[in-house]
């Protein structure tokens, strides 16, 4: 597929662009036909086939060693988890965390004596450290996605940042905390910075390192697989599950219970997208044209692949692409999703609760 960048204004109206820059799946030959080597081939076929996509995320970063502690206590489940570092060492205990925080001299880093901002301001002093999260689908051996996770981190931050890592399993998809310091060991003026580009690299090198452990695995942009929505950021998805798993009691173990604080953001969709329904501010579909954009200039790439694939004689997988790009759902705003979803639940009848027998009766 051609490689195209398409320019996609923030449906938020702030003014900004947002550069999407559409996976290449091909090279143009010398007379311009497009040319699918076996690499490109292989992962056309896993995108079809709905491969499961692996997730690489960076969660958060502490700016100062307190909130480094913190996390790295969260991580370790307050001393009940083991937490591997790049020594090949594993740490334990109520005291871990502090362990880490001294070897690493995150009190002796540059950005380390900043002062704190007033509360209210903006923090801009540089993180000690880069929260990473590895994560694969539900039933994924956890094993293998640590396993894979120790050759990342090794091939990507081995004697350059010191790291440490922890798996999780209490979720249903296994995953993998990364908390990777951002100073260099031996040139403390070298940072690592994560930009978008470096964090496609990093899916690519871990779905490849969950498929040597033999694990079916892909990577590739949403936009490319049809899908328009952003996932949460990993408060407010922590935020709704509780929120799930309290509403999911009974009665009385509500009442003994103290709700989980609602998530601000999702509150704020949700009347947004009331206040649309009604007929203030915009328009539901505010921003779907960008959204259209995106989807018309992923459809023409698929379309050019599959072209290649018959041109080269691929005609079963010519049209398993063309019926992916028909399956993929209209593209749809954040308040539209919102919108269907509460129709679909006003159309549907409760469900009939049957009455408990009246003792009398017998």
């Amino acid at each position: 597929m051609p490689k195209q960048m398409v320019k996609v204004t923030r449906a938020s109206g702030a003014g900004r662009d947002l550069a999407l820059d559409i996976v290449s799946y091909g090279r143009r030959g010398p007379v311009g036909t497009l040319q699918l080597g076996q690499d490109r081939i292989e992962q056309v076929q896993r995108t079809v086939g709905r491969t499961p996509e692996v997730m690489i995320k960076v969660s958060g970063g502490g700016r100062d060693s307190g909130t480094v502690r913190a996390h790295l206590k969260y991580v370790g489940r307050h001393g009940k988890l083991s937490i591997e570092t790049d020594d090949g060492l594993e740490m334990q205990g109520r005291e871990a965390a502090d362990a880490l925080i001294d070897d690493w001299a995150l009190d002796q880093c540059r950005s380390a004596h900043r002062p704190k901002p007033a509360e209210g301001e903006k923090d801009t002093r540089s993180k000690l450290v880069h929260n990473i999260v590895l994560s694969m689908p539900a039933g994924t051996p956890p094993d293998k996605v640590l396993a894979a996770a120790k050759v990342f981190a090794r091939e990507n931050f081995a004697l350059q940042y010191r790291y440490a890592m922890v798996l999780h399993t209490d979720q249903a998809h296994p995953h993998v905390h990364l908390v990777v310091k951002c100073e260099h060991e031996y040139e403390p003026r070298k940072r690592l910075y994560i930009r978008k580009d470096i964090l496609r690299r990093w899916r690519e090198q871990f779905a490849e390192l969950m498929r040597e452990q033999g694990v079916a695995a892909n990577a590739t942009p949403r936009q490319v697989r049809g899908q328009t929505r952003r996932p949460l950021r990993d408060p407010i998805h922590h935020r709704l599950r509780a929120m799930r798993a309290f509403n999911g009691l009974d009665a009385q173990e509500r009442q003994d219970r103290h709700p989980p604080s609602p998530s601000r953001f999702m509150r704020a969709k949700v009347l947004d997208a009331l206040t649309r329904m009604r007929g203030g501010g915009q328009p539901l579909d505010a921003g779907r044209s960008d959204l259209q954009t995106t989807r018309d200039a992923v459809t023409s790439d698929w379309q050019s692949t599959a072209h290649a694939l018959r041109q080269q004689g691929r005609l079963d997988l010519a049209s398993r692409v063309e019926r992916f790009v028909d399956q993929m759902r209209p593209v749809r705003t954040d308040a539209e999703h919102l919108a269907e979803r509460w129709g679909r639940e006003r159309t549907q009848e409760p469900p009939a609760h049957p009455r408990p027998p009246n003792p009398r009766s017998r």
